[in-house]
């Protein structure tokens, strides 16, 4: 397992860049799954705010980070948003909520940056309500040949994210995939 300043490398080699590459259909993403947000709501690896204009006014939200840099950024948008917000540095292997806190948790783009992602699902599955949704976008780590030999090799090899979902005790409804198959996007639920 890797170390948080090992995974904050990770973050950060994304932080900043993700959004001037993503182009319309990864922002069209966004703006379905946050669309999909009910009262509180968890973002999983806020970054510099990507997710923060797309909620409905009526969400809680509450976001967390790794990276304070990235947080502070992301604080800074929400303002210019006139978004209230929580910001707070987390892990998502290690989530200070306590049990049942959140209706949604919104995940984009920052699961494939963690170490641990079985952890970070079995957290989020705990800190959503029973009937509570997951809203997830992710890079699926190498899956063409023979990189994908490769991934397979590695200590933690990532693996889909329906699976792993799956796995944690989520019911996945919707999942599909984008760019070539590179991320896939779900919708599950915590029975």
């Amino acid at each position: 397992m890797s170390t948080a300043g090992e995974d904050m490398n990770v973050r950060r080699s994304w932080t900043g860049r993700a959004e001037p590459w993503e182009g319309p259909a990864l922002r069209r993403t966004r703006e379905i799954l946050c669309a999909g947000a009910r009262e509180r709501t968890l973002e999983i690896g806020v970054g510099t705010g990507a997710n923060l204009r797309y909620y409905p006014p009526q969400v809680r939200l509450t976001a967390i980070d790794p990276d304070s840099a990235a947080l502070a950024a992301a604080r800074k948008r929400a303002e210019e948003l006139g978004l209230v917000a929580r910001f707070a540095e987390g892990d998502a292997r290690s989530l200070d909520f306590p049990d049942e806190s959140f209706e949604t948790v919104v995940c984009t783009m920052a699961l494939s940056a963690v170490d641990g992602q079985e952890q970070a699902l079995r957290e989020m599955y705990r800190v959503l309500v029973p009937g509570g949704r997951l809203l997830a976008a992710e890079r699926i780590g190498h899956t063409r040949f023979p990189a994908r030999l490769w991934e397979r090799r590695r200590e933690n090899p990532r693996r889909a994210p329906r699976e792993v979902a799956a796995e944690a005790g989520f019911q996945v409804g919707h999942h599909d995939r984008l760019f070539f198959g590179t991320v896939e996007r779900m919708v599950a639920h915590r029975p």
